[in-house]
C-alpha cells in the first residue's frame, strides 16, 4: 500500500471521500474544482449515471455521495435506494434543480437535499454535517 495514496483504511487521511454522480461532465468538473480548495475533500470519483455512480460506491465506499436526479439509464433517486439499501453507512446529498422533489427523495432514502444554486456554503457545511455522522 502506498502511504501517501488516501484509502478509507488509513486512519491518518481525515479527508471526506465523495463521490460525483451527475450526468453533466460540466457540473462534475465545476464540483471537483470546488472541493479542490477544501483540504478536507477529496473526490475520488465521478458517475454519468446512476449505474456507474453504484459501481463507484462499491469501489471505493465514499463517505458522501453528491448525486444529481435527472440522469440517464438510472436515474438519481434509483440509485440512491440502491445505494442506501447495500451500504447505509454511505451518506447520499441529493443535489439537484428540482427542488419539488426534496421532499420524496429524503422520503426515498436521501440523508440530505441541497438545491443547485443554493449558496457554496451551504453545500460544504451539509457535508461536513453528514460526514460527521459517520
Amino acid at each position: 500500500m502506498d502511504p501517501l495514496r488516501p484509502t478509507q483504511d488509513n486512519p491518518l487521511d481525515q479527508r471526506i471521500r465523495l463521490v460525483l454522480a451527475d450526468d453533466r461532465k460540466r457540473s462534475r468538473c465545476a464540483l471537483r474544482a470546488l472541493f479542490g480548495t477544501y483540504p478536507d475533500l477529496l473526490v475520488v470519483g465521478e458517475a454519468a449515471d446512476g449505474f456507474e455512480a453504484i459501481r463507484l460506491v462499491a469501489q471505493e465506499q465514499p463517505h458522501v455521495v453528491l448525486m444529481d436526479l435527472r440522469m440517464p439509464i438510472l436515474d438519481g433517486l434509483q440509485a440512491t435506494l440502491c445505494i442506501k439499501a447495500r451500504w447505509p453507512q454511505v451518506r447520499v446529498l441529493v443535489l439537484s434543480l428540482a427542488v419539488e422533489a426534496r421532499e420524496a427523495v429524503l422520503a426515498a432514502g436521501a440523508d440530505a437535499f441541497v438545491a443547485k444554486g443554493d449558496p457554496e456554503d451551504l453545500l460544504i457545511e451539509t457535508i461536513r454535517g453528514l460526514a460527521g455522522d459517520r
